[in-house]
């Protein structure tokens, strides 16, 4: 009653959502704490601006967290000092080439101009630094401007104990770092090798060196998307900006045409949070939301097959489109040919391009070029199974014994079996034969024999006349050099055989809201939505429907992210 009597006149709220409590105001507020959410905060923050943070999990870090943390960013200090030869117009040639009308021409523009200047933001406001993924190609090389070396950065190890108590909030990695280790994303392609390769076990060493010096100086060493998420973290908690942990967003606030704030269950309790310049979504995709991928992406389909993280349902798309933000994408996703691994998917990189292996399809036949970038291989697997239902949903990944006395599966060390769970979930098949592995994954026996034959034909001779698997750099890059002549092709020989169930997994959805260059959300009309930007995968993406390179979820986020914070703080 006090609170009516003195409190201005609530405004009015988007239909469907509750009434609330105020719970305060601030300059900006952001849903989502992943990589566009805290960096889109920092950057207000930096601005001068009063920033909340209100977040759905009870972690922080969303999927960014639990990646790799790759980050494909053109023409970035990083990459510069380090001699790669980029250039504006290069990169420009590059993105066009890659995503053409996918998304806006002006978009990619600021994609590319603002992406260096968000990556020195970010070094100069929190403890990140960030290490060259040499060697890691671009995800079509051969385009123009295409580099074979790669444009990715990944961050530097950092050092847990500067979270303090924050560090147990933190959202785990979907593949933790083995105890003792401090592994970078651009170690695995050599620690597949460990066992075959003297670079292998030499990086393998170095890892262990890392983690006993981490050890001895008292750190509690984080890499990949730990090391992204910790340091955004770190750089807000050096900013006084506060995050709201088990605060899922509700509905938007609209007063006059325009957002003006938030209602979100800020533990519980529902409450209105008023934001007098604008609110940022960076609450990430749908993918963990059955009825939205039912209605918008072709069968099958499943919310069990993402890595993404659990709590991205697609709260912030529903809230922007309640708000008259039109959607884009909303068909397509960051997808990869995953394994459906009992408790959580497992998705493929180095095993389905490693020499000793093929993919094929419900009638034993190859489809596609195994070592194609991840986006593509399961373009492929749903363009091809419209026309016959099943045909290519699941297909399987078969290897021999030859292949697993060499390479790491997952977190399997060669030679060693694997899990009975992988075979009783009907993920892992094994057979001495040929014809009997056919019979277990009900493909025909002659038709697998054929293919089989074939591709032995063709790994002899190291050309892949068939998909052109090792024609470009970035099929090479998960492969084993002393494999000759194509490292991307080896023979199929030595039982036991073995086969996997790959469906089309993701790193999370690409579809969303529709901004534009300035990050702003749109309506249908292509008018905009005042007090209102969008960032990460709650927008539709600017790669469209392709993948220019390693970290092309990770970098775009950030950037809007930070185009969204500094045209909220340039808007009167």
């Amino acid at each position: 009653m006090l609170a009516a009597a003195v409190l201005p006149p609530a405004p009015a709220l988007a239909e469907g959502s509750g009434a609330g409590l105020p719970l305060g105001e601030y300059d900006v507020v952001v849903v989502g704490s992943g990589a566009s959410g805290m960096t889109a905060a920092l950057t207000a923050a930096g601005r001068g601006l009063s920033v909340l943070v209100v977040e759905k999990a009870p972690t922080f870090g969303g999927s960014a967290a639990r990646s790799g943390a790759g980050i494909w960013l053109p023409n970035n200090s990083v990459i510069l000092a380090a001699g790669v030869p980029d250039t504006p117009q290069k990169a420009a040639a590059y993105l066009a080439a890659v995503v053409g009308d996918g998304s806006p021409a002006d978009r990619q523009a600021a994609f590319l101009a603002n992406g260096p200047r968000m990556l020195d933001f970010v070094m100069a406001n929190s403890p990140l630094r960030f290490r060259y993924m040499d060697g890691y190609s671009d995800y079509y090389p051969n385009l123009p401007g295409g580099l074979a070396n790669g444009r990715s950065i990944e961050p530097d190890q950092i050092d847990g104990n500067l979270l303090g108590a924050e560090l147990a909030r933190l959202n785990p990695a979907y593949m933790p770092v083995p105890a003792g280790m401090v592994v970078f994303s651009q170690d695995y392609k050599w620690l597949n090798l460990a066992a075959v390769n003297a670079k292998g076990l030499a990086v393998s060493t170095e890892c262990l060196a890392r983690g006993a010096k981490a050890a001895l100086y008292g750190q509690k060493p984080l890499t990949m998307g730990q090391a992204l998420a910790a340091g955004l973290r770190v750089g807000l908690m050096r900013a006084g900006v506060p995050v709201w942990l088990n605060s899922p967003l509700v509905d938007l606030v609209q007063e006059g045409g325009a957002v003006t704030g938030v209602v979100v269950d800020k533990e519980g309790v529902r409450g209105v949070v008023r934001a007098r310049k604008g609110v940022i979504v960076g609450s990430g995709g749908f993918e963990h939301n059955a009825q939205m991928r039912a209605q918008y992406q072709q069968q099958p389909i499943g919310t069990q097959w993402s890595v993404g993280a659990k709590e991205n349902t697609g709260d912030g798309i529903r809230a922007g489109q309640r708000a008259g933000a039109a959607l884009a994408l909303m068909e397509d996703a960051w997808w990869g040919p995953s394994i459906p691994l009992p408790g959580e998917p497992y998705f493929c990189l180095a095993e389905r391009t490693l020499p000793g292996g093929l993919m094929v399809n419900g009638a034993g036949a190859r489809f596609v070029n195994e070592a194609a970038p991840y986006s593509d291989v399961v373009h492929v697997m749903y363009e091809k199974d419209r026309g016959a239902t099943g045909s290519h949903i699941p297909a399987w990944l078969i290897v021999d014994q030859n292949y697993r006395n060499k390479y790491l599966f997952k977190d399997v060390l060669p030679t060693i079996v694997f899990p009975d769970a992988w075979y009783e979930a009907g993920a892992a098949k094994k057979a001495w034969t040929w014809d009997a592995l056919a019979g277990q994954i009900g493909v025909p026996a002659g038709a697998l024999r054929a293919t089989l034959n074939r591709f032995n034909a063709q790994a002899w001779n190291g050309t892949d006349s068939d998909f052109h698997r090792g024609d470009t750099a970035y099929d090479h890059y998960y492969t084993d050099p002393g494999v000759q002549p194509n490292s991307c092709l080896a023979p199929i020989w030595a039982p036991p055989f073995y086969a996997f169930k790959i469906v089309p997994g993701d790193l999370g959805t690409k579809g969303g809201i529709v901004t534009d260059a300035r990050a702003r959300a749109l309506r249908p009309d292509g008018s905009v939505i005042r007090g209102l930007w969008a960032a990460g995968n709650a927008s539709a993406a600017v790669m469209g429907h392709s993948y220019a390179g390693a970290g092309s979820t990770i970098g775009p986020a950030m950037t809007f992210g930070y185009v969204a914070a500094n045209d909220v703080a340039d808007t009167p």
